[in-house]
């Protein structure tokens, strides 16, 4: 049954928890977040935010459309990519539609690792469209929320710094030397703000006990050539999208990525794009990195307003506040909440609680620069 457009309020959107099965543990924190009498980790460490994108798992660990967010609506429950479905031009606006459909062109998700993730290796949207036949790689980006502070300090594995020769890389991955792949790396420390890149084709793996969201394009397209993580092993057909090692290998970026290199072009620098009295918008994530999403985060002290130009999924990374459509007020929102702000609503009050940081990501044919911020 079609969702009327008149019983989706003109405010941003709240969105609940969409939990989703991994191969690897961890998802404490995000139990926390949730208010999960009992929190743990387990194989549900990511939260796919906002999303309409199905979850690629192995058959054993997979459910019907698990991945794609139910949002509430007037007469009930019902799928994110439904309304999108019906109410496209209210979400994306017209322009967007012509150029990418009735989708917001990227996926956002909480990770909370209790372990290191699997090696792994995305494939670049040019592989994809050539072997995959999909529109879709998997560039994929990183804001760092918080390290668990028994678990070390906070690190990432970004390239190869010391890359094996192709042959000697596949007989690794076959031996399941662990121990030698580890060698290919170095840990890159992260702490909480810094925003990391990964593009498709690098091979990479989060450290444990880092909390972060994670942009990327939106697929779940996934080669991983370390098999087993949280005492659960990957059964064959589910390591390599379904294809063998050799085909997977033709994915990776066997060029050595020193650490001048990772700084200077995977870890990047906010750019304050306008500064107000009490406010200030900052592009974390823009056409200089990547084509395929843009990332920028506003900070303010009372209240605020902005126009909306373009479909955004928001989340509040620091502080707490309210935010306004022309429908009225959300409820308050406190530290990782977050909504769906609509094309169609063309502008937003925001009203904070002490200093209130919001992180806003957007489609890659937004245009964030023009929207007005006003304090």
């Amino acid at each position: 049954m079609s969702t009327p457009i008149i019983s989706i309020p003109s405010i941003p959107l709240r969105l609940t928890a969409n939990r989703v099965w991994r191969s690897y543990r961890g998802g404490k924190l995000l139990d926390e977040m949730s208010d999960v009498a009992e929190p743990k980790d387990a194989h549900y460490p990511e939260d796919w935010i906002g999303s309409a994108v199905e979850a690629i798992n192995p058959i054993e660990h997979r459910t019907p459309r698990e991945g794609v967010a139910m949002v509430s609506a007037a007469d009930g429950m019902t799928s994110i990519s439904q309304l999108f479905e019906e109410h496209a031009e209210y979400f994306f606006g017209a322009e967007h539609i012509a150029q990418f459909g009735a989708q917001p062109e990227f996926l956002v998700k909480y990770i909370d690792s209790a372990e290191r993730l699997h090696f792994q290796c995305h494939p670049t949207k040019d592989f994809s469209r050539e072997h995959l036949k999909s529109s879709y790689g998997k560039f994929e980006a990183y804001y760092v929320l918080d390290v668990r502070p028994d678990m070390g300090p906070g690190v990432v594995y970004v390239g190869f710094q010391r890359p094996p020769e192709r042959d000697v890389l596949k007989d690794m991955i076959e031996r399941q030397d662990i121990d030698a792949l580890s060698e290919c790396f170095d840990p890159i420390p992260v702490q909480r703000g810094d925003v990391i890149i990964v593009p498709g084709g690098v091979p990479h793996a989060l450290g444990a006990g880092v909390l972060l969201i994670e942009i990327l394009e939106p697929s779940d397209w996934v080669a991983r050539f370390e098999f087993s993580r949280g005492g659960y092993v990957l059964p064959e057909k589910d390591r390599f999208m379904g294809r063998d090692l050799d085909f997977a290998l033709g994915m990776f970026d066997l060029r050595a990525k020193g650490a001048a290199f990772v700084e200077s072009n995977y870890l990047c620098q906010p750019q304050v794009v306008k500064q107000i009295e009490h406010g200030r918008r900052e592009r974390l994530i823009g056409l200089a990195q990547t084509d395929c999403f843009q990332v920028w985060k506003t900070t303010w002290s009372g209240r605020a307003q902005r126009t909306v130009s373009s479909y955004c999924i928001a989340i509040v990374v620091g502080g707490a506040c309210r935010l306004a459509g022309p429908d009225g007020w959300t409820a308050e929102l406190r530290r990782f909440d977050r909504v769906v702000i609509p094309y169609g609503m063309e502008w937003i009050r925001m009203e904070s609680i002490g200093e209130c940081e919001l992180l806003e990501c957007y489609p890659p044919s937004a245009k964030p620069e023009l929207e007005t911020f006003t304090v």
